[in-house]
């Protein structure tokens, strides 16, 4: 997906929802549409472990930022809500 595909969000929430999504179709090879925020990670969409790293690291490149993996939990990865309400608040606690 490239960036001009992708609509100019909103709010930060926005920005990182918009992230996660792109981010998990790059790393599971394939389009994800109408992902809610109650979609699992790993029971819908197929994310294992060695998928997480990936996931991780095509956030901070996308959101141009560098997350503290002490800070994160396996809960965090639950669904695509839990994942973005978390790394929406390391970025504001970042800033």
């Amino acid at each position: 997906m490239t960036e001009a595909t992708i609509q100019q969000p909103a709010t930060e929430q926005d920005r990182v929802t918009a992230a996660v999504t792109e981010a998990l179709g790059d790393v599971l090879q394939r389009e994800l549409t109408g992902l809610e925020p109650g979609t699992r990670l790993f029971d819908e969409l197929g994310l294992d472990s060695t998928g997480v790293l990936d996931l991780l690291l095509a956030l901070e490149e996308l959101l141009d930022c560098e997350f503290d993996t002490e800070n994160l939990e396996m809960s965090h990865f639950a669904t695509v809500g839990s994942l973005t309400d978390h790394l929406t608040g390391e970025l504001r606690a970042q800033r």
